[in-house]
């Protein structure tokens, strides 16, 4: 796939990102999912809530996933009212991933009413209550979707998401992460998850209670105090709104700074005023931003000429500083890779640096366990030695037990072929690197295996090993796009003309506004003339971080985007098209993907 050089109609000032060296992410919001509620003051415990849970073939509504089971228990004062519970005919066969993962199989569901006969019922069902879900936005989402698509009236519900609500209460002391499994074993639920849609919908019920009984003690008592709390803001963190009131209601990155000056948090937004402002408030929902924001003792704020380039810039400061009270992309220099060596008998590490070696590399990695298991892929698909010493071309060492087994042609002892584990090298490196299908072959019927074998569990740890190596794979072929240009002008509409970035070698250069009414042609050799210039180094991001390149990529995907200046190029073997049928099926699988 290509995109095409355009002339951009229309026409503004410039800015530079000159001088910015070091990179790293955004903090990511959660929302959500239904808007404030009306009434006032409703005690929870007059409040029915009904909870449910859904099963289905995949991730996305919208791409076509259906729902196989409902699961659902209206409760009031913690007393339960009455449940709902059916399996759902989705008229059309249930993937084996999902099948391994729920146990719901197409025998089961050949004779279970449809959605059309379902979703009335339910509806009925939830009549006045508070829905609850545990990761509300899947489970609504497709509840909104199908009353949409059946041309029923979606009823005004008030959400609650308990994994949300356990993310503001709960410390990473008491536990690790807000999975649904998790909550049920730190609260003692009565109910184990199972990914069964009413077994969930119960443990779900006895997580709400706990939540409940947690906010008690605070004086947090009604539904609507539930809906927006937050820690209590004190007295001398409101006297401190002043810092802000400086910054211009512009976009644009800023640094709160303590009494030494130093740093202590960098973030963004459109409007720099406003949202700093919300600090000293109650919008500001993060405990560990008060304790921040008592220490800080002054704001800066650095305009900037478009929201991508306050991204960038803020990317960048993260990266440099390393500011203590950002808890994502501090260390964009830990992150893992998997590396295929360039050696007489090469071999598969993992790395935390890409070196000048012209060796292979895949990545990066969510975490290093991701990239263990993507290892383990590999070596147990393919005969690559798995032994770390760098061996001569002609080797001399005992044989190990792999070997012995067959999983290794045993470069170690000379008796390996030269070809042969050439061939075997390229089978990896064209996996990792262009088309991994042979892999998702190998490992797909290791999958069916296991679950033939009613080994549930153990199908789903590859399918995950599978996934984590998909997604590297497809990740560096993504920044690979865009890396290797040397130079694009693309842009997108803006309310004042267009907004126009100038991309080197996957880092942002230099951004600007086209004002309405100029010449486009000059004013972008201007632009150009000012962007900074970037000496691209070797691999997969030769001239920024992952992060960085990557918040460039999704903006060339926004809509409207058009070419100015140069293109880029997408590669139609690669290792896209084999990622999205696992990832659907770990979304149907939801709770294992929310995070922490």
């Amino acid at each position: 796939m290509s995109r095409a050089s355009t002339d951009v109609p229309g026409s503004a000032a410039s800015a530079s990102l000159h001088g910015l060296s070091v990179a790293a992410p955004s903090v990511v919001a959660v929302h959500a999912v239904q808007g404030s509620f009306d009434e006032l003051g409703r005690p929870l415990s007059d409040t029915t809530f009904c909870v449910v849970d859904l099963e289905t073939t995949g991730g996305s509504a919208a791409k076509g996933s259906k729902i196989t089971e409902f699961g659902a228990v209206k409760v009031r004062g913690g007393e339960v009212l009455g449940e709902f519970q059916t399996l759902l005919n989705p008229d059309e066969a249930i993937p084996a991933f999902i099948t391994v993962l729920t146990g719901i199989t197409n025998q089961m569901v050949i004779d279970a009413p449809r959605i059309a006969e379902v979703l009335p019922s339910f509806l009925e069902f939830a009549r006045g209550c508070v829905l609850v879900a545990h990761n509300a936005p899947f489970d609504i989402g497709f509840l909104k979707h199908f009353s949409l698509e059946l041309d029923i009236v979606w009823p005004s519900f008030e959400v609650l998401d308990t994994a949300v609500l356990a993310r503001r209460i709960l410390s990473r002391e008491e536990v690790p992460n807000c999975k649904l499994s998790t909550l049920a074993a730190r609260f003692c639920a009565t109910t184990t998850p199972n990914h069964r849609a009413l077994s969930d919908a119960r443990a779900t019920v006895d997580v709400l209670h706990a939540l409940f009984e947690r906010l008690g003690p605070l004086g947090v008592t009604t539904l609507e105090e539930v809906s927006t709390y937050t820690s209590k803001v004190k007295p001398e963190q409101r006297r401190k709104r002043h810092l802000a009131e400086h910054l211009p209601e512009a976009p644009g990155v800023y640094l709160f700074r303590d009494a030494n000056d130093a740093i202590l948090y960098v973030g963004t937004s459109r409007n720099l005023r406003s949202r700093t402002r919300s600090y000293f408030t109650k919008a500001e929902t993060r405990t560990r931003m008060g304790e921040m924001v008592m220490l800080a003792q002054r704001i800066e704020g650095i305009v900037c000429a478009t929201a991508l380039e306050a991204q960038v810039r803020e990317l960048r400061l993260i990266g440099r500083h390393r500011p203590p009270y950002n808890r994502r992309s501090r260390f964009p220099d830990r992150l893992s890779w998997l590396k295929l060596t360039r050696e007489p008998w090469p071999r598969l590490s993992i790395v935390r640096k890409i070196l000048d070696d012209d060796a292979d590399y895949i990545g990066p990695f969510r975490g290093r366990a991701a990239a263990e298991g993507a290892l383990t892929a590999l070596h147990d698909s393919f005969r690559i030695r798995q032994c770390t010493p760098r061996l001569a071309a002609k080797s001399r060492r005992p044989a190990c037990a792999l070997a012995e087994m067959g999983h290794c042609l045993s470069p170690c002892d000379g008796s390996a072929d030269i070809a042969e584990y050439a061939a075997e090298v390229s089978r990896v490196r064209r996996a990792m690197t262009a088309d991994p299908e042979e892999l998702v072959i190998i490992v797909r019927a290791h999958m069916l295996d296991l679950a033939r074998a009613e080994r549930f569990e153990d199908a789903a740890i590859w399918r995950d090993r599978l996934t984590g190596f998909l997604r590297a794979v497809v990740r560096t072929q993504r920044l690979r796009e865009l890396t290797g240009t040397a130079e694009l002008v693309a842009a997108i509409p803006h309310p004042a003309g267009w907004e126009i970035h100038v991309i080197r070698f996957g880092r942002l250069a230099a951004a600007g506004i086209l004002p309405r009414g100029v010449h486009p042609s000059g004013w972008v050799d201007a632009l150009l003339a000012t962007a900074e210039t970037v000496q691209p180094g070797f691999g997969p991001i030769p001239a920024a971080t992952a992060e960085e390149t990557e918040t460039l990529i999704r903006w060339l995907d926004s809509p409207g985007l058009r070419m100015v200046r140069g293109s880029w190029h997408a590669s139609l073997e690669g290792g896209a098209r084999h990622l999205t049928p696992f990832e659907d099926a770990s979304a149907s699988w939801h709770e294992l993907q929310q995070p922490g």
